[in-house]
Order: C-alpha cells, then sequence, then structure tokens
C-alpha cells in the first residue's frame, strides 16, 4: 500500500549523497569523526583474530541477519593456527576492538574457548540449536532472547 511516511524530509534531507559538494562532504566527515572507521566487509576479511592470551585465527566471513540488518558473527578459520584447526563463530558482542592499523579483531575470549568452541559448517545453514549451543559453550545470553 501506499502513502506517505509517517515523518516526512524535508527538500534537503532528501538530496542523495552523489550530489552534495565535495565542501559539504568534507564538512559532514570532521562533524562526524566515528565515519572514519567504516570498513567493507571484503577489507575485515582475513584480519587476525586475538583472543585474551594469544592469536587463534582469521576472519574468513560474516553471517548477516538479513531481518535486523546487522552483522551477527564473524566466521573464524583456525586452521592456520593449528592442524585441524576448525570454523566456528564469533558474535559480534564478543569483540572488543578492531585495530585497522594492524588488521585484528580482538576478542574478550582465550585461545582455548575458541579452540574448543562449537565447529560450524559453513556448508549448513545457521539454525537457532547452534547458536544456542553456541551462546551456551560461552556463558553468554543470547541476542534473541
Amino acid at each position: 500500500m501506499g502513502g506517505y511516511p509517517a515523518h516526512p524530509l524535508s527538500v534537503e534531507d532528501s538530496v542523495p549523497p552523489s550530489r552534495e559538494r565535495a565542501e559539504d562532504l568534507a564538512d559532514r566527515a570532521t562533524d562526524h569523526p566515528e565515519d572514519v572507521h567504516l570498513r567493507s566487509s571484503d577489507k575485515v576479511s582475513g584480519y587476525h583474530i586475538l583472543g585474551t592470551d594469544n592469536e587463534i585465527g582469521h576472519v574468513k566471513d560474516f553471517i548477516f541477519d538479513d531481518e535486523a540488518w546487522v552483522i551477527r558473527y564473524l566466521l573464524v578459520d583456525t586452521n592456520n593456527w593449528w592442524p585441524g584447526g576448525k570454523k566456528t563463530l564469533l558474535s559480534t558482542q564478543w569483540v572488543d576492538r578492531i585495530d585497522w592499523t594492524d588488521s585484528t579483531v580482538q576478542t574478550m575470549l582465550t585461545r582455548e574457548q575458541i579452540k574448543n568452541s562449537p565447529g560450524y559448517n559453513e556448508d549448513s545453514s545457521l539454525d537457532r540449536n547452534y547458536e544456542t549451543q553456541l551462546h551456551q559453550f560461552y556463558g553468554k545470553k543470547g541476542y534473541w532472547g
């Protein structure tokens, strides 16, 4: 069904960013310094995962929630750090910080915790049973409840 938006936009608000003047874009970037860390997921793929005690793997991919429009998990590949490693998921809620200059993702979890966490098969679809198992393993509350 069509209709008008609940909160109409002014003409100024409706100007697409591609039509803004370069000076206006520069001013907006200065006013919002938090925007300087916006990165493509392609750029973050490959970043090293650091536990509280050591490196444990690297970011292989991301799991997006297409209903809430958020990144829920980082797919961590640990095969480079120990023979017979595995892939597991790391919730974005368990990430302490991302260091853009060192290409690392710091988590509040230990290397041993991640090593022993439930493995994830990227050929399967993510389901609530796996998410529940993963969150229970870490003693963390799920985002869904």
